[in-house]
């Protein structure tokens, strides 16, 4: 995927009027053109009404087609305007990604009463109280749907856990018994056992619970025709499982089939571990790069730039490595909120977008910015003219310049027929740095294409050139000529 761009097209506030699907038909020739290769699209399944952002799941078999939980459409459009829209895509050709939610189910259709036993919040290993007979929202018939693609009514013994007692009124994690029923192995340690997450949590281990959705990935990618997915919350999901289910989806759609995943953990060997045991087929967001940006942008001057890689995918799963500045989940008000604050966005989308490693994934509330009641601007122009550098100057070796805690860069030597790309970046003061650019490049004059620094350079014999930038930002220099 040389200098391919990915973008996650949606962001929390994503306006639910419905139109999203239509605006992407729109704007599928702009986003081509502006140098967009992939969209990931939120969720295509119904959720609990037409707000729903798409991961409160209701019906993976409706993707805006049947009066369910009060709309035909989810928050995003129709079924037909979806198929529009994914066609309008490849027609362009950029891919897309679907966002999968496996992990649990949402807005049951009717209560059951099922034995269960109440467990610690912070160690799902460890019964609170003695099992007994609650009452849970586990039940999904879907009326209204008439068994059209499928007839599978789920029961709570297709579940886990679920997080409500209708009998006491009582919200606590409850784990579901039942024969040869535990919480599922394969998953994250943090809480003992993390399985469970929100809502009724799916039992991946349940014989009927697989042939379901099997049956619905071959359905979903059939309709759709997209071209990879994006598993969500995948540290909450048996490893087993989403191996087998991504070795059923390759022998169904070849080796070119793509999949990402959201493994949101701060921790190198934890996700060197996923990826060993799912067969190195996922790509995995590198969580970690996230939070050394966040790190470095509240710092300021006082974050060790060298150690800006410390523990990351792009520095040791490079093949596995989808890079990302911020997403949904990260933006202000969110769960997992961890906003890079604005002065470093700059810098850091230099890095994903400018080094050899790593599929960058723009966000959408970066470049279109975020609505709701805080809103932020996005930063359009910027990301546009970066990512139009990455595609014309973002090649061949890298040299690294990492060699100063606050003043950093480095130099892509280019290919034939493409000038070198130099990028420098400080948190502190104005600065510069000497840096190689070829000897090839003696006596050329390079000139800061971010428009930053006025001043232009020339190399010297030697191949050097004693670059400068600008106090607490990043300035990325070309040759003047091309």
């Amino acid at each position: 995927m040389t200098n391919e761009v990915m973008m996650q097209a949606f962001e929390w506030e994503t306006n639910a009027d419905g139109n999203f699907y239509k605006n992407l038909i729109k704007n599928a020739h702009e986003l081509k053109e502006n140098g967009i290769d992939a969209l990931w699209l939120p969720p295509m399944c119904k959720g609990t009404s037409d707000m729903d952002v798409g991961y409160g799941i209701y019906d993976l078999w409706d993707l805006g087609e049947f009066d369910q939980k009060g709309t035909v459409r989810t928050k995003y459009g129709t079924k037909e305007e979806l198929l529009q829209a994914i066609d309008a895509l490849h027609k362009e050709g950029i891919k897309v990604y679907a966002d999968v939610v496996l992990n649990h189910k949402a807005g049951a259709d009717f209560a059951e009463e099922f034995e269960a036993v109440m467990v610690d919040q912070n160690d799902r290993n460890k019964e609170v109280e003695a099992k007994k007979t609650i009452k849970g929202w586990t039940g999904f018939d879907f009326k209204n749907r008439k068994g059209k693609y499928s007839d599978f009514v789920w029961h709570y013994y297709h579940f886990s856990g679920v997080d409500y007692d209708e009998n006491t009124k009582t919200n606590a994690v409850y784990r579901i018994i039942g024969e040869n029923k535990y919480w599922n192995s394969g998953v994250s340690s943090e809480n003992g056992n993390y399985d469970y997450l929100m809502n009724a949590d799916i039992d991946h281990s349940h014989p009927e619970v697989k042939e379901e959705i099997y049956k619905w990935i071959d359905w979903f990618l059939d309709t759709t025709k997209v071209d990879g997915i994006r598993y969500d919350a995948l540290k909450h999901i048996d490893y087993d499982f989403i191996e087998g289910l991504s070795n059923h989806i390759l022998e169904k759609k070849g080796d070119n089939f793509y999949f990402i995943g959201e493994y949101w953990k701060n921790d190198e060997g934890t996700i060197n571990k996923y990826l060993d045991e799912t067969n190195w087929n996922i790509d995995l967001f590198d969580v970690p790069l996230h939070y050394n940006f966040k790190e470095a942008s509240e710092s300021g001057r006082d974050y060790d730039m060298r150690k800006i890689f410390d523990d990351t995918l792009m520095r040791d799963y490079t093949q596995n490595c989808v890079t990302f500045v911020d997403n949904h989940d990260s933006q202000p008000s969110q769960s997992l909120e961890s906003w890079v604050k604005d002065w470093f966005k700059e810098i850091a989308y230099s890095i994903i977008l400018f080094r050899k490693d790593g599929y960058p994934c723009i966000f959408a509330g970066d470049y279109y910015g975020i609505g709701g009641e805080n809103k932020i601007p996005g930063k359009k122009e910027m990301l546009d003219k970066m990512i139009a550098i990455r595609k014309k100057y973002a090649y061949g070796e890298q040299d690294d310049y990492f060699d100063h805690s606050q003043v950093v860069g480095w130099v892509r030597r280019g290919e034939e027929g493409k000038s070198p790309l130099v990028v420098l970046i400080t948190t502190a003061d104005d600065a510069q740095k000497q840096m190689f650019v070829g000897k090839e490049n003696k006596n050329s004059v390079f000139i800061d294409i971010s428009g930053k620094v006025k001043e232009e350079v020339r190399i010297d014999k030697e191949g050097n050139g004693v670059f400068k930038v600008n106090a607490g930002s990043v300035s990325y220099w070309v040759k003047k000529e091309d």
